[in-house]
């Protein structure tokens, strides 16, 4: 339901409540201590699939009517309480996907697989691997390194002064010894910083906007990633049809090369995971696990554009004017609030029909946004740069070739493709001109309303960028438009 804020804690009020579901949702926050106050009554506790961060508070144990506690994939931290292993009725516990180390209980009555704690920080214990006993101080190693280290110190402390035009070609042994080490930290301290640690704390925050998905979950729900399974092709990976248990359906992304596409994986995550709009396809999960990265969106059930458009003759029948003006409007909505909202401006800079999904009712999802470029709403002049000219212009081809139903570019059409059509049209000083448009819209009712979109996609494709509209102009033209054709006279 895409419910937000913190645990609700009105629900004291709710006195013979035994089940309570929050899983699934926004909700953020810790936890309540006096939770058992809450809900004392509850046999079922579900709030997995958000938020929750802090530790788990040990009070839960004093539900002692509990039979199922669900916590997994949020963002809580710390140990796990071992009061909890003092739950007589419990038979379903799981804290998967969070951030939890140390032993995890021993419950009196159920066990519990090794799944239920999977993808944390460290847990150990019950069915994992048994906890490590606390280091001994090796006391002869400490005074092995302390002698080797003060060895070195008085080697370099006897090196005998040398002039200034000579530093350079004398270098005592142990001089070398200790610059090589000093070098070698330098070196390890580098690597840290650029390497695997940082872009691991950069992912461990957009956590908190899209859920860690287990690789081994979604490699059986698409079937290990089954060619029949496969839903769509693209230059930076092959998107699969995924089915769960209760039988949902998902759409996983599997990149071709994870460390190619490493960046446009970053900027997916960091725009779709923490940007939601209707008309953006949503981002359900990722998965990292090492070469393999997995994106995890809503399975859209129309496919995209293109092939209605040009795969299969049946289908292009079917996408009659009404759907494609309302397909226009809602990818110009969705656009416009990238460009300009209050507190960011966005662009795609991936536009095109085949990045343009279809629900059941035909409202378009933009998607594909690895090149996506980022502005703070203050920064105005972004609004005029070449990165937003660019969504304008990759709008208008989308809507000219929704109306003219040419090919957007020569490879595998015939004639004259809508590229070759928008160059002509863009160095000539005629305007454009009705003639590419599809015929078999035309005398159906709806002239006006696609003589008037074809002047504003023609707008824009202007050459020279400056000269096209912006997408917030855009939206409202067509919106005007469509509203103007379905009020009565």
């Amino acid at each position: 339901m895409r419910l937000k804020g913190q645990f609700p804690r009105g629900l004291e009020n709710c006195t013979s409540l035994t089940g309570l579901d929050l899983s699934v949702n926004e909700f953020h926050g810790t936890i309540p201590l006096d939770i058992e106050k809450k809900i004392p009554f509850v046999t079922s506790l579900d709030i997995s699939f958000n938020n929750f961060s802090g530790e788990i508070p040990p009070s839960i144990a004093n539900c002692r009517f509990l039979n199922v506690l669900k916590l997994d994939h949020n963002r809580l931290n710390g140990r796990i309480p071992q009061q909890l292993g003092q739950l007589e009725r419990i038979k379903t516990f799981s804290v998967a996907n969070n951030l939890l180390s140390g032993q995890v209980p021993n419950f009196v009555n159920g066990n519990i697989p090794a799944e239920n704690y999977a993808d944390n920080i460290r847990l150990c214990g019950g069915p994992l691997e048994e906890c490590t006993p606390p280091r001994k101080i090796n006391w002869k190693v400490i005074g092995y390194t302390l002698s080797a280290v003060s060895v070195m110190v008085t080697l370099a402390c006897c090196v005998p002064w040398v002039p200034v035009g000579e530093k350079k070609k004398k270098m005592t042994t142990a001089a070398a010894i200790i610059m090589q080490m000093i070098r070698r930290k330098k070196v390890k301290k580098e690597e840290l910083v650029d390497g695997f640690p940082m872009q691991e704390t950069e992912i461990s925050k957009l956590e908190k906007f899209v859920t860690r998905m287990s690789y081994i979950d979604l490699s059986i729900a698409t079937e290990n990633f089954s060619q029949q399974n496969i839903i769509g092709q693209g230059q930076m990976g092959t998107m699969y049809k995924a089915t769960l248990p209760n039988g949902w359906c998902l759409a996983v992304k599997r990149l071709h090369n994870s460390q190619q596409f490493e960046q446009q994986f970053m900027s997916e995550l960091k725009t779709l995971g923490r940007f939601r709009h209707d008309n953006l396809v949503p981002l359900l999960g990722f998965s990292i696990e090492l070469k393999e990265r997995l994106l995890v969106y809503k399975y859209i059930s129309n496919g995209n554009l293109f092939d209605w458009l040009h795969s299969a003759e049946d289908k292009r029948k079917i996408l009659e004017w009404p759907l494609r003006v309302k397909i226009a409007v809602g990818l110009a909505r969705g656009l416009a609030w990238l460009h300009h909202s209050c507190k960011f401006h966005l662009a795609n800079l991936n536009i095109n029909s085949k990045s343009v999904l279809l629900d059941k009712n035909f409202e378009p999802k933009l998607s594909n946004f690895g090149r996506a470029r980022r502005s703070l709403a203050a920064k105005t002049e972004f609004l005029e740069s070449s990165s937003v000219k660019e969504d304008v212009y990759n709008f208008g081809i989308v809507v000219l070739e929704m109306i003219t139903s040419k090919y957007p570019t020569s490879t595998g059409s015939s004639g004259r493709s809508l590229e070759e059509y928008v160059s002509s049209i863009s160095t000539s000083s005629a305007s454009c001109t009705y003639d590419a448009i599809d015929k078999c819209l035309i005398g159906k009712g709806h002239d006006d309303e696609i003589f008037q979109l074809f002047r504003i996609a023609c707008d824009c494709v202007q050459q020279l960028p400056k000269r096209r509209p912006n997408m917030l102009l855009v939206y409202e033209m067509i919106r005007d438009i469509r509203e103007t054709q379905v009020l009565p006279n």
